[in-house]
């Protein structure tokens, strides 16, 4: 068994098309033939590069709608044959059979259309893969000579160990390459068996006294919040509504556990908003955000809420990302990942130049959000289980017990602080100007705390500002804090026994006072 397969002749054919044309464009250079497959085939052309069809390589075309174009011996037989065997390589010469080295395949995307409202069950059974799990299969079996690369998120490791060692992969890469094919199909077969079998999604509700979870593991990951903690990231099986399981990675290392972490909490946010949108997080707490008419501009105001807190952020923004806001992200000094629903191609080149920052995408971000989704939250031998906290403020239906009443802008600026409070850690106030976050004051055990931490941030921007609690202020100190920065509207729920006293510190202070009857606790 040879340490090294040099790569001459690839097999691509891929329903996810990220990275393909760099791909394709790096093994042409090194001189590696590539055989394709129906609109992989096309998009590799249409780059201006040379491939050779599926059917040109079979002598066979493609039939019924492309369900048979690559279940072919040739295909099959250049997969799987032994090359240290002096017989197999005599039976391929006697069958005028080529050897293929490198196979890059990802499945049809059946767990994806089977989480879509709109797909019938024949859409659901044309996304059940056929050829693509039979090939990377025979691949992952073949790993002594052949390399399989199933996840784009791969591509540039390979290419890079190809470059470095005269287009050649070592036993090592191809066969950790071969174990992710084994743990994609096992959850690939899991979601069809589950779909046949007519799993519904998991039911956990007050009444019912049992339930079952059901997880596939999506990776394994380096270590777990610390080094010394071991960790993997799974998906829940038959969930239908957004998830991290299916974001694409285009550059940057390997996600950590705290990452997924904070990046899920950053998911949690961005949905919130249907204006464009821009968040800095940290830990799994916002320390910027804001709304504005443009990406860009956004993303600007949410960065300019705490620049010191934003170095070595997560940061999620809900649009796709074209070049004027991939120029301001570039020039942040340290960003640890970046998730929107895409990027333009010249945005998505310019911030592929830090190599480490790693950029996800999530098409569906403002969409597929399921109104009765369960959050669970694992104790010792047990979990507690709550239904997502979406709930929205009505304007129409709040009482505002002050004398004095919010001007309209003061009352959109409360709204916005107090959707994004609700994702702080609690305790939690969090002032505005505008729809900008400029001032957050999080996980404190006093209130005053944490509105004496959220004034220290706002500094000078508190002035004419906003303020937005997660739970009643129990006494007016903590108000009283805010208020003599210059803050003129608050946000809160109210029903606590000191709100007289609050009201009529409120009063003094000649600010408005919005109660809203809804708690938004985050622990």
């Amino acid at each position: 068994m040879e340490n090294r397969v040099k790569i001459r002749r690839a097999l691509i054919s891929v329903s996810d098309k990220a990275g393909l044309i760099d791909l394709a464009g790096k093994l042409n250079g090194m001189g590696v033939e590539i055989i394709s497959t129906g609109g992989t085939m096309a998009k590799i052309k249409d780059a201006g590069m040379h491939c050779i069809s599926i059917a040109t390589f079979t002598g066979s075309p493609e039939i019924l709608d492309g369900r048979v174009k690559t279940l072919h011996p040739k295909v099959h037989a250049g997969i799987l044959f032994r090359r240290d065997e002096e017989e197999q390589w005599a039976e391929m010469t006697r069958q005028e059979y080529k050897p293929i080295d490198l196979v890059v395949v990802n499945l049809y995307p059946f767990e994806k259309t089977i989480a879509d409202p709109k797909a019938d069950d024949r859409d659901k059974i044309e996304n059940i893969d056929i050829g693509g799990p039979t090939m990377i299969r025979a691949a992952a079996k073949n790993f002594e000579f052949v390399a399989v690369v199933v996840d784009p998120v791969d591509y540039g490791a390979v290419i890079g160990e190809m470059e470095k060692n005269d287009g050649a992969l070592s036993l090592e890469t191809r066969r950790k390459l071969a174990a992710k094919v084994f743990s994609l199909t096992t959850r690939y077969d899991r979601a069809i068996a589950g779909f046949f079998a007519g799993e519904p999604k998991p039911e956990t509700t007050p009444e019912k006294d049992e339930f079952t979870l059901s997880f596939s593991k999506v990776q394994d990951l380096r270590y777990g919040e610390n080094p010394h903690q071991s960790g993997a990231f799974y998906r829940l099986k038959n969930y239908r509504g957004l998830t991290l399981a299916e974001a694409q990675q285009h550059s940057g290392k390997e996600l950590s556990y705290n990452n997924i972490a904070d990046i899920d909490a950053t998911l949690d946010m961005i949905v919130e908003f249907s204006q464009p949108f821009a968040v800095v997080v940290k830990h799994a707490n916002p320390c910027g955000a804001a709304t504005a008419m443009t990406l860009a501009e956004a993303y600007r105001m949410a960065y300019e809420t705490d620049p010191l807190s934003a170095f070595g952020s997560i940061i999620g923004l809900n649009r796709v990302i074209e070049i004027d806001t991939a120029r301001l992200l570039h020039e942040t000094e340290f960003v640890e990942c970046i998730l929107a629903p895409g990027y333009s191609e010249e945005a998505l080149a310019l911030l592929k130049k830090k190599k480490t920052r790693r950029l996800l995408s999530l098409p569906g971000i403002l969409e597929n959000l399921p109104s009765d989704d369960k959050v669970y939250k694992y104790i010792r031998g047990g979990t507690l289980v709550q239904d997502r906290d979406i709930i929205d403020v009505d304007p129409t239906k709040v009482t505002i017990p002050t004398k004095r009443k919010p001007t309209e802008a003061e009352m959109e600026s409360l709204i916005f602080g107090y959707k994004l409070v609700k994702h702080v850690k609690s305790n939690a106030v969090l002032i505005c100007r505008g729809t900008a976050a400029v001032g957050i004051g999080m996980g404190q055990t006093s209130r005053v705390d944490s509105s004496l931490l959220a004034v220290k941030r706002a500094g000078d921007r508190a002035k004419g500002g906003t303020c937005a609690s997660d739970a009643f202020f129990p006494m007016p100190d903590g108000l009283e804090v805010v208020a003599e920065k210059g803050v003129t509207a608050f946000i809160q729920p109210g029903g606590s026994r000191g709100d007289p006293e609050v009201i009529a510190a409120a009063d003094r202070y000649g600010v408005a006072m919005v109660f809203t009857g809804i708690r938004h606790f985050k622990h």
